[in-house]
């Protein structure tokens, strides 16, 4: 039997599990498949900005094609270059999801010293770097991405009738961008541990809310400076247990927005705060609240 050579080739297809694994518990190790764009029809309705140091595109990806791609029977292209979120890009799509946060490390992440001895932490293990000839010091300095272009880019093609569906960390891009702020409707306020939460529904007359109830996951819970009427806040994250979180020296409770959605010119905006772990994606209340996100977005409810 000749061999297809569409097929995708073992080796690939072995080391894709154990990433997406990986990304079931930490969300770092990013996969090299990742930096290409996603191949998906040239008319896929759905553009995607995905992963991060600390947020594996492949993790994201399982996500995406699970509950968007197979779960509503919508073509999503995903990429993880944000250099292609610009206006040019974005032409001809109905709908962008961001799930990624604003950081890059141009000179990767972390200091290497610069001589044979520099002491690295690699999965909580310390490890003596040797290298002959010696490395070139490097502070791993942390920068953010998106520029202006990119921010007025996100902000045009929602108020000309574009949707955005935010997830999760992305509010720290809000942090580094005014447009891209206005339209997401936060900037970051920091996080404590990972822990349980409960999402809690503060409002249930809207169709993003339909057969929604609260709902607990084990994830990041992220606070933020919130920017627009408060009415539009559907859910909150809630610490049951009493743990408050502060950021900069302010107490921010125990309570957050973890999900809003309004209209922005003739556009739609959603953000939905779960997102760290894949298991807090795969909560099946989640699913439905993701699927009915989408299809608001996109004018099908």
């Amino acid at each position: 039997m000749k061999k297809n050579p569409l097929l995708p080739k073992k080796g690939i297809t072995r080391r894709s599990a154990l990433w997406t694994l990986t990304g079931l518990t930490t969300g770092v190790i990013a996969s090299p498949l990742a930096f290409a764009m996603e191949k998906a029809p040239k008319k896929a309705p759905i553009f995607a900005l995905i992963g991060d140091h600390y947020h594996n595109s492949e993790y994201i990806r399982t996500m995406l094609t699970r509950d968007i791609v197979n779960g509503l029977g919508i073509p999503v292209k995903m990429t993880d270059d944000y250099t292609l979120l610009n206006a040019e890009t974005l032409q001809g799509y109905k709908m962008l999801i961001v799930h990624r946060d604003g950081r890059i490390f141009p000179n990767g992440f972390g200091p290497t010293g610069g001589e044979s001895g520099t002491v690295i932490q690699v999965a909580g293990e310390k490890i003596s770097v040797v290298s002959e000839p010696r490395l070139e010091p490097t502070a791993g300095q942390m920068t953010t991405w998106m520029q202006p272009h990119q921010g007025k880019a996100v902000r045009d093609f929602v108020m000309n009738g574009g949707s955005a569906l935010f997830f999760h960390n992305v509010t720290d891009v809000g942090s580094s961008n005014k447009d891209f702020r206005d339209v997401l409707g936060c900037a970051y306020a920091g996080h404590p541990a990972i822990r349980p939460f409960k999402v809690k529904v503060k409002r249930s007359d809207h169709p993003i809310m339909e057969g929604i109830t609260d709902f607990i996951v084990t994830d990041e819970q992220h606070f933020m400076e919130y920017d627009k009427d408060p009415k539009h806040i559907l859910m909150e994250s809630v610490n049951e247990d009493g743990l408050r979180h502060t950021n900069n020296g302010q107490d921010m409770g125990t309570t957050a927005p973890a999900v809003w959605a309004y209209e922005y010119g003739k556009g739609r905006v959603c953000y939905l705060e779960p997102g760290h772990l894949l298991t807090a994606h795969w909560n099946p209340m989640y699913q439905k609240l993701k699927h009915n996100a989408v299809r608001w977005l996109m004018r099908q409810s």
